[in-house]
């Protein structure tokens, strides 16, 4: 059996096997040679999001959002800050609601900013409403913690 943990490439979606210790490496993908991680949120459509959700073995906090949306843009940097300091513990992802309404309509986005954290293909926690930063900070962390 192959040892490492699965990481879906930011930049292709091809699945690489990275060993636990060498995650803070960043590392690779073995097919694009493109970074592993990136620093910043990746933004996720139908097919894209099935990838990072269900073919990962790092949890995957979500935003789903709106470019209407006063809340969702005044959360953006911080939400893009935060991406810098989780991974490569957590990886960060976006949802833009009017553009894949699909994608909110299937996992009952009723008010946005809504983030929703996936971890092994599953949500384990879900929070609506735009964060300050140390309030996502803290929130992140104790769902690290609890999962």
């Amino acid at each position: 059996m192959a040892e490492g943990l699965l990481i879906p490439c930011p930049h292709c979606d091809t699945l690489n096997r990275v060993p636990p210790p060498r995650l803070a490496d960043g590392g690779k993908c073995g097919k694009c040679a493109k970074p592993l991680f990136v620093g910043q949120p990746l933004e996720l459509d139908a097919r894209r999001f099935d990838v990072h959700v269900r073919s990962t073995d790092l949890p995957l906090l979500v935003d789903f959002w709106a470019p209407w949306c006063a809340p969702c843009r005044m959360m953006a940097p911080t939400f893009a800050a935060v991406a810098k300091e989780f991974e490569p513990r957590l990886r960060l992802a976006k949802v833009n609601t009017e553009e894949h309404r699909d994608l909110g309509t299937r996992f009952g986005i009723a008010s946005i900013p809504t983030l929703v954290l996936f971890w092994a293909g599953t949500e384990v926690a879900r929070r609506s409403g735009a964060l300050p930063a140390s309030e996502l900070r803290r929130w992140i962390e104790s769902q690290l913690v609890s999962a």
